[in-house]
């Protein structure tokens, strides 16, 4: 992470993990999954000198999505999700919001594709689609630097939930048998909540897989 700075903020009721991930040469600023609370998100990139470009979602669960409006509106960005998330992000009961007493809906203003290579914060970052905990979960890689935004598909020695709307266990497993534990083992993983983990460490350990 020589020219990339990552800063974890636990946002929310449910402490999910937002990242600010930081051009150190630019700084231009990637947000990914603005979960709540967005005056401490925007106070954090200031204090850091970040220019935020763009909001990327791993998925559309309630609960990493409630300051994306707010972000995107303070900074006039766009918001990305993956295409196949459109549905859930449309739906108060699919995206689990009406659940937690806080209904809320929200039209991404971009597509993402499986595969898709782009240069967020002055580096390659590549989309991996990661369906199972939901059908539009996605991954974020930046091969340069060795480090993966996994969501709610990998976590430190547990994978995510499968029992929510549009969920599948054997379609989660499969991706990230074929998608993450393909990645060196050196990746440092930034999953969706709890602590940070490495592909290594999770192909030896995790008992899910």
């Amino acid at each position: 992470m020589d020219k990339l700075t990552v800063e974890n903020l636990v946002l929310g009721q449910l402490g999910t993990n937002g990242y600010l991930v930081m051009s150190r040469e630019t700084g231009e600023m990637l947000v990914i999954d603005p979960a709540a609370e967005a005056d401490r998100i925007r106070r954090k990139a200031e204090e850091m000198g970040g220019k935020p470009a763009a909001v990327f979602l791993t998925h559309g669960h309630y609960d990493h999505i409630g300051a994306v409006r707010e972000i995107c509106a303070a900074y006039q960005i766009p918001c990305w999700a993956m295409e196949a998330e459109r549905e859930l992000l449309a739906s108060t009961d699919l995206n689990l919001s009406r659940m937690f007493g806080h209904p809320m809906t929200l039209e991404p203003d971009e597509n993402l594709r499986d595969g898709q290579e782009l240069t967020m914060a002055g580096r390659k970052m590549l989309v991996l689609g990661t369906p199972g905990h939901t059908a539009g979960s996605a991954s974020f890689y930046f091969p340069e630097e060795g480090i993966l935004f996994s969501g709610d598909t990998l976590f430190c020695g547990s994978v995510g939930r499968s029992d929510f709307p549009t969920g599948s266990a054997s379609t989660l497993v499969r991706s990230i048998r074929e998608k993450l534990l393909v990645l060196p083992e050196e990746t440092r993983v930034f999953p969706g909540h709890e602590s940070e983990t490495t592909i290594g460490y999770e192909k030896r350990y995790n008992p899910f897989l």
